[in-house]
């Protein structure tokens, strides 16, 4: 098998993988090694859907603070966010901003020329820095129109990364790789590795993300050893396009938007009287499906009952200017002119509040391994993620990991030794298990099915007889997956085999996200219970961490939360 070396590989090309690279060659006045694998074309990373806004505190001498951001995400939090964690956070979200403009990002400007800020879901302080509605996408060519000019990284494009490999000491020692362009299989190997390979969120059969979204980082560091920190947590967005799913901004009720249910009434004034529609988006999603689940909403396709988003009182200049590309999202898919008519919306799977465990540096208790962005839980987000401080995270430890690993190549460490047999394994798994498969299951109906009982079993109202009924069905279909066929025999760009390798992840993934969820018998954030209404800080003011179990049940264990400053109080909005 091939071997090729890099001093740090980075799995992953959204916003936190390249503000690493960029922070890593900043750092080392571009002598580091990089190498840069995506199972995706660099910029076709999800990270490019991102629309509303940054979180960061800009305007101190207009009333914001550090201490009232921390304070807005961890009561957002529902408490379960490590408060060390949040207080670095906000620390360096501005300077963060200050960067990317210098680097030539377009914000969107008020008409002093500063950085224009639009309100968003649980902040009490307008901090959303935004470019329009686009701000995702201008985030993610800014970082990489910066990467280039340097040249020492090497991208590997379309690549599968099937394993994480340790070594006899439990280092990292390199990744497998199956790279579609060439039906190639070798192993990449280096110092370091960061994964930053984004969410989970096509686990559900409603979501935000893009198709390839299927927790493969996840998955590999799950099975490498690294725990799963909080997976149970979940977040679902208020407002996915129905039918579809694609994401309406919460930039749309920052500018003003308002939800109302079949009699036009504006509802949340029932469940949060002073935010209204910018309640946290566990509240929001809670109050519209309760709206829907008791006769108020409209009927919609395949069971999509929904609620609408009402932005027409806004009129036609402030949607052209501030949120073109919803006008344009609606237009194309809907034929549906949101000046003129209010949006069929429903809460919609989102983002992982849990990942990979790391600590605040985003380093994993392998010595060389780290993480960042939405793969990795060092507890930032707690029980619920407060909008716009996701594509923050991701730029805060794009850098802190970034510079973390250019402090441990000056330490000189050496490459771990190569696991061939176990690298050789890797590649008979593959190609010889994987690829000759020819078994009467169908990977791709495995995966729609497991995406409709995660939308009914684990959705935004969960009970322990539905969740136990959801891991039951799981293991059905884990059973089941032993006995699929792969129809395409080919090695180059066989889009069959990768989706088998996609459906192995969601399975295991589904199997910790659901095991944590049943044994935390309270309603904390956006793990919400029926049989379990109330928070209870005296069980569960505490981390899951879900181990992988080869075999067998995954292991559930906890580790307790950071409480630095605030003590957990009722959450009133």
């Amino acid at each position: 098998m091939q071997q090729i070396t890099h001093d740090v590989v980075i799995l992953g090309t959204g916003l936190s993988g390249l503000r690493a690279a960029v922070e890593l060659c900043r750092r080392t006045g571009g002598k580091v090694d990089i190498g840069v694998v995506a199972k995706v074309q660099i910029m076709r990373s999800h990270s490019v859907c991102a629309e509303g806004g940054t979180a960061a505190m800009m305007r101190p001498e207009e009333g914001d603070s550090y201490e009232l951001h921390a304070w807005d995400t961890i009561k957002g939090s529902d408490f379960l966010a490590d408060q060390d964690v949040v207080d670095r956070f906000v620390h360096r979200m501005p300077d963060e901003i200050r960067l990317l403009d210098h680097w030539g990002l377009p914000w969107s400007r008020r008409e002093d020329g500063r950085i224009m800020q639009r309100p968003f879901g649980g902040h009490s302080f307008p901090r959303a820095c935004m470019a329009a509605d686009k701000t995702g996408f201008f985030e993610m060519q800014t970082l990489y129109d910066t990467l280039v000019k340097y040249n020492n990284f090497k991208r590997y494009d379309e690549c599968f990364v099937t394993s994480i490999l340790t070594d006899d000491n439990g280092r990292f020692a390199g990744l497998t790789v199956y790279d579609a362009p060439t039906g190639e299989f070798y192993a990449i190997k280096a110092k370091a590795l960061l994964i930053a390979s984004g969410g989970l969120g096509t686990l559900y059969g409603f979501t935000t993300y893009s198709q390839t979204v299927t927790g493969d980082g996840h998955a590999m560091a799950y099975r490498a050893g690294i725990a799963l920190e909080d997976p149970e947590f979940l977040q679902f967005h208020p407002t996915g396009l129905v039918p579809s799913g694609i994401l309406m901004t919460e930039g749309c009720r920052g500018e003003g938007g308002y939800l109302r249910n079949s009699k036009g009434e504006r509802f949340m004034e029932k469940y949060a009287a002073k935010f209204m529609e910018l309640a946290p988006r566990d509240i929001v999603s809670r109050s519209e499906m309760t709206e829907i689940l008791e006769g108020r909403g409209f009927k919609g396709p395949e069971g999509l009952d929904y609620i609408q988003l009402d932005l027409t009182h806004l009129g036609a200049d402030r949607i052209n200017k501030r949120l073109p590309l919803i006008r344009e999202v609606c237009m194309k898919f809907l034929g549906l002119d949101p000046i003129k008519q209010p949006i069929p919306i429903r809460p919609v799977a989102h983002y992982s509040m849990g990942g990979v465990e790391v600590d605040i540096d985003g380093h994993s208790k392998i010595e060389n391994i780290w993480a960042a962005g939405e793969v990795a839980c060092y507890s930032l987000h707690g029980a619920n993620r407060l909008g716009c401080n996701s594509t923050a995270e991701c730029l805060a430890w794009g850098g802190i990991t970034g510079e973390n690993i250019a402090k441990y190549l000056e330490t000189n460490p050496k490459i771990s030794a190569f696991p061939e047999a176990k690298a050789n394994e890797e590649e008979a798994r593959v190609f010889k298990g994987f690829l000759q498969k020819d078994g009467p299951e169908s990977p791709y109906k495995i995966k729609k099915e497991l995406r409709t009982l995660m939308d009914e079993h684990a959705g935004v109202y969960r009970t322990g007889d539905s969740m136990k009924e959801g891991l039951r069905k799981i293991g059905d279909l884990k059973e089941r997956f032993k006995k699929i066929g792969i129809q395409d025999k080919g090695r180059v760009y066989n889009s069959n085999l990768f989706h088998a390798l996609e459906c192995e992840n969601l399975l295991d993934l589904a199997e910790a996200l659901l095991t944590a969820a049943l044994a935390r018998e309270e309603s904390r954030g956006g793990h919400a219970r029926r049989d379990f209404t109330t928070r209870d800080d005296v069980k569960f003011l505490k981390h899951s961490l879900v181990y992988y179990n080869a075999g067998g049940k995954p292991k559930l264990d906890y580790k307790p939360v950071a409480i630095t400053n605030w003590k957990p109080v009722e959450r009133k909005y």
